[in-house]
């Protein structure tokens, strides 16, 4: 369980401060609400206060409190600082180091990490002024959840809106923190407790992922393919995105968007994967989600004729992408691949692992409606053994394979 200090700005997204705090306890995490003087035009103490089950903080002037120097032991006692909403005059006040208010008090004293979640007219997000503000906020290592396109109350439409409770929520990570407890890989696999933990920040680090299936021609109209969605690889280079990371996310043939910030390439065959694998290099991490096709043929330079009888195609091996990747020169330092299996999941994803000289393989059973589906159920397999993540949306895995790599990649 963490504890969350929950700064609550002026502004009309106020108001979804309420389904936060509903939405955070539910999870099974403490929040102590701090409500500003303009975000009391908006919400009220006793709403905040019924919602969290814990005193609403409003003033920096309360004498029992700080007799005992209460601002600090509040800014102490939490794991977590998040403002949301958080005005242009919040962050403003937050970059030039005030302290004129219990709400900037806090943020000054504060050991603790700080997550922002602006909200503002659309032209007040774009100002120079406050990109410099959320600049400076990042540079001290702030994390910033960015606004997102929408209607504002003002009636104009951009960048500027608070995004909904559970989108902030999916920000602020649930990634492991307890030590690992190995396990032997070709039996049962280990839980890792979980708690809150925003230490997911990827900024300068170059993320590769690729996603989807290839499709190897047999003539100009049949190929050979899979059932892969790309959703999951999708999910991770959007993740990895909203960490920070620049994102190379080479794209088999699949028909779902581009994720925010993120560069991506589209390829169809596995030797045109490998080759803008190898032209996106170096990076810091690589995460290989594609389901490759194993065999090629020689296509034919015209349609077979059903006419003619079944086709005697000849089949040759496709390229290995993560075993080559494992051998190149531009090794990525961590390189993880992904395992579909229909049978024996730990032992034979673990002898992948081996085999190809990868640190991690992600492994998921692929029997039922896996592909295409928007849910996941996979295991970790590192060197140490397996982690069993239980199953849950393929959003959540990509968070939650996010927020490893960021731990993996941290400074020491």
């Amino acid at each position: 369980m963490a504890r969350i200090l929950l700064i609550v700005g002026g502004g009309i997204a106020a108001f979804k401060a309420s389904e936060l705090i509903r939405l955070l306890r539910k999870g099974g995490h403490s929040v102590t609400p701090v409500l500003t003087a303009g975000g009391a035009h908006f919400v009220t103490p006793m709403t905040l206060a019924a919602l969290a089950e814990s005193p609403v903080y409003t003033s920096l002037w309360d004498l029992k409190d700080e007799t005992e120097m209460g601002h600090i032991q509040l800014s102490r006692a939490a794991d977590l600082v998040l403002v949301c909403p958080a005005t242009a005059d919040l962050l403003a006040r937050m970059a030039a180091g005030i302290a004129d208010d219990l709400a900037t008090t806090l943020l000054l004293a504060t050991d603790k990490p700080v997550v922002v979640a602006p909200a503002m007219n659309v032209r007040m997000w774009l100002h120079q002024a406050t990109q410099a503000n959320v600049a400076t906020l990042k540079a001290r290592g702030v994390r910033v959840i960015e606004p997102v396109d929408g209607e504002m109350a003002c009636g104009e439409y951009g960048p500027g809106r608070l995004p909904e409770p559970a989108e902030i929520l999916q920000h602020l990570t649930l990634a492991p923190r307890s030590p690992f407890v190995p396990s032997e890989v070709g039996g049962r696999s280990e839980r890792v407790s979980t708690s809150l933990d925003t230490n997911w920040d990827l900024s300068g680090r170059h993320i590769l992922v690729t996603a989807g299936p290839t499709h190897e021609p047999i003539d100009p109209v049949r190929v050979i393919a899979n059932r892969s969605s790309g959703k999951q690889g999708f999910a991770i280079a959007a993740a990895a995105a909203r960490a920070g990371a620049r994102v190379t996310l080479i794209a088999g043939p699949v028909a779902l968007p581009t994720p925010a910030g993120v560069a991506r390439i589209d390829v169809e065959t596995a030797d045109q994967m490998l080759a803008a694998v190898e032209g996106a290099l170096p990076c810091d991490a690589a995460i290989l989600v594609a389901a490759v096709a194993d065999w090629k043929v020689a296509p034919s330079p015209t349609k077979l004729k059903k006419s003619a009888g079944p086709p005697q195609l000849a089949f040759a091996a496709n390229p290995d992408i993560l075993a080559t990747l494992a051998q190149h020169p531009l090794r990525p330092r961590l390189l993880v691949g992904f395992a579909a299996e229909t049978e024996n999941l730990l032992a034979n994803a673990a002898a992948k692992r081996e085999a190809k000289e990868a640190d991690w393989i992600v492994a998921n059973d692929v029997l039922g409606d896996v592909m295409g589906s928007s849910h996941n159920h996979v295991h970790l397999v590192t060197a140490f053994g397996a982690e069993d993540w239980q199953h849950a949306p393929k959003d959540e895995v990509a968070r939650r394979l996010v927020a490893r790599i960021a731990q993996e990649l941290a400074p020491e």
